[in-house]
């Protein structure tokens, strides 16, 4: 892979801004179609909105540099590079993600057109989004389209949208994606059903085991996960963090509320040493710290306890972001209609020190984000991963399909209007850029339970070279033929890596209740990520940053291969669990004790 050189990296970002002539303005130009869409299956023309209804109107403008700046997020995550660990830093992120000079003037005429003015515009740091709030009757002339309350008859969400929108012809080069335009997703927590301890049916109990790493597992940990057996499985009992400067983050949506008492409840019976300790809230977009008891979320309640219980004392950061896409467009101004990570990323990357990992146990089925959006929004991960930041993301908890509980019954179908019969991967945990965790249960490790790891192969991101041979062996093994036609073989595979994904004890609304999925395994792996960032901060040595290129390479022989399994979906069962990496369950689940060693230089 060809790199550039720091000096190199210096060069492009004292490069001096495009200068041209300008377009005329834009008024002068016709319209030509931007994106078109054929209305999702499941959606529904329900109503027209009021002329005043407000949208929150997301310009991404092009990012000319964004190859330049892969280069340097992949040189900088490779522990074979001279450069790992040299991450980037704001300013030189937000340099190489920025337009031309060009685009700006451009966009920025065609807004004067429609005489909005510059005091009604929202930037970001780069210049790269331009956000404005519009009434609808505004947002429909300057994209030359008709907006409907859409509403989802299944659901029975509702959303404003529409299924296409134009711009002149002299913006097309200067506009990479305009948004909430053609955005039919469901973005969903990921998590199986709650359930008391004393009535849940308890599994066979196996006798103590001893890992792969020597260490003894206590036999409760077949029927319920807590810190101790996370400790045990993944051999870093005993462990205490002792560096300065280390971070873990959780992203909380919509109204996840973690609660302080709950905390305190479950680090009473769980980490005796963590009583009395806290978390920061910071609120993204106006997003709430509702303290009620009775209202807290049991998502939330999951990600924080696990994460900084296992962390400890790691300082950790719980992020409540507003926005609840779908929602009931009853009002004028509603609720942010954007996907609510976007938001969020709007803000972590206007910070100068974000946590060195962040879990987040969200999303949307891929085919629902139109692949312009997700691409911008992956391209966003990437730019945090170039300033040393881990992004830990849950796989899903419906093996290869959709939100169906019941992988039997589940319609997989193509969302572009054909409807033929396809597995469904999930975004963003298919962006490129950042670490997908699926789901394993009990001592032994296996990929099956109550729900099914999620797991596939993107429909928009091509297979990155750090996956290539790990991939391509596994794809060896699949029968010529099997699920012909319903999966991408050249696409992203996901997971990365997977943690245990069930039985979890939290307390939640007071009680204690057992809680599993994805949404578990996310936030227990980043806390691993937070350890192994101690391991080398304590050694003055930079945090882990993008985790990939280093998992696929020296890494992996700090992982426990899981081959027992599969990930029922679709009316199928799903790719099975192999020897090596596989669609189910990644590399496998960590060994810290293996992993602390592979994350520092070579002797």
């Amino acid at each position: 892979m060809r790199t550039l050189s720091y000096s190199g990296l210096l060069c492009i970002l004292s490069i001096a801004p495009f200068t041209g002539s300008l377009a005329a303005p834009s008024r002068s130009h016709p319209h030509k179609v931007k994106e078109s869409i054929v209305p999702p299956r499941g959606w529904v023309k329900h109503s027209i909105p009021s002329a005043d209804h407000t949208i929150v109107l997301r310009i991404g403008l092009p990012q000319p540099n964004f190859h330049v700046l892969e280069q340097h997020l992949y040189a900088v995550s490779d522990p074979y590079h001279e450069r790992y660990g040299a991450h980037l830093s704001k300013e030189e992120v937000e340099r190489l993600v920025a337009p031309h000079q060009e685009s700006l003037d451009v966009v920025d005429e065609w807004l004067k057109s429609h005489d909005i003015k510059e005091g009604e515009l929202v930037r970001s740091p780069a210049k790269d989004w331009v956000t404005l709030k519009i009434p609808v009757s505004l947002a429909e002339k300057m994209l030359d389209t008709t907006y409907s309350v859409w509403k989802h008859v299944e659901s029975g969400d509702e959303l404003v949208r529409t299924t296409s929108y134009s711009l002149p012809e002299n913006i097309h080069e200067h506009v990479d994606v305009v948004q909430p335009t053609t955005m039919f997703g469901q973005f969903k927590r990921f998590k199986s059903t709650i359930s008391w301890p004393e009535d849940s049916e308890t599994p066979p109990q196996l006798k103590a085991v001893a890992t792969a790493s020597g260490v003894t597992v206590d036999p409760s940990c077949n029927s319920t996960i807590t810190i101790k057996c996370l400790q045990q499985l993944y051999n870093f009992v005993g462990y205490t963090p002792t560096s300065k400067g280390n971070s873990i983050g959780i992203t909380g949506y919509l109204e996840e509320f973690a609660n302080s008492q709950d905390l305190q409840s479950f680090y009473a019976e769980q980490r005796p040493d963590a009583v009395n300790s806290t978390f920061k809230f910071v609120s993204v977009n106006g997003g709430l710290n509702n303290q009620t008891l009775s209202e807290s979320g049991a998502e939330a309640a999951l990600d924080v306890q696990f994460a900084f219980g296992l962390a400890h004392p790691i300082p950790g950061t719980f992020y409540s972001t507003a926005g609840r896409p779908p929602f009931k467009p009853d009002v004028t101004t509603p609720t942010n209609t954007n996907e609510p990570y976007a938001l969020w990323l709007d803000y972590v990357l206007s910070h100068p020190n974000p946590p060195f990992s962040i879990s987040t146990s969200y999303g949307d089925d891929e085919q629902t984000v139109p692949e312009s959006y997700a691409r911008r929004v992956c391209a966003s991960f990437a730019q945090l991963g170039a300033r040393g930041v881990s992004l830990l993301f849950s796989s899903g908890d419906w093996g290869v399909g959709d939100n169906n509980e019941d992988p039997a019954t589940q319609e997989c179908f193509t969302n572009d209007g054909r409807n033929i019969t396809r597995f469904i991967p999930l975004f963003p945990a298919s962006c490129p850029f950042v670490t997908s965790v699926g789901g394993t249960v009990g001592i032994n490790e296996v990929a099956v339970s109550r729900f099914y790891s999620g797991g596939g192969f993107s429909d928009y991101f091509s297979r990155p070279f750090y996956q290539d041979k790990v991939v391509k062996d596994h794809l060896a093994t699949i029968p010529k033929g099997t699920y012909k036609g319903l999966y991408n073989p050249k696409g992203r595979g996901i997971p990365d890596v997977a943690a245990q994904s069930d039985r979890y004890r939290i307390y939640w609304r007071g009680r204690a209740v057992l809680i599993g999925g994805t949404s578990a395994s996310s936030p227990a792996f980043a806390a691993i990520v937070s350890l192994l960032n101690d391991v080398r901060l304590s050694k003055r040595l930079p945090p882990l940053g993008f985790l990939n290129p280093l998992l696929y390479s020296k890494g992996i022989s700090g992982f426990n291969d899981v081959t027992i399994g599969h990930n029922s979906g679709c009316g199928t069962k799903g790719f099975n669990a192999t020897q090596g990496w596989d669609p189910v369950t990644g590399l496998g689940t960590p060994d810290f004790g293996k992993l602390k060693k592979l994350v520092l230089p070579f002797h």
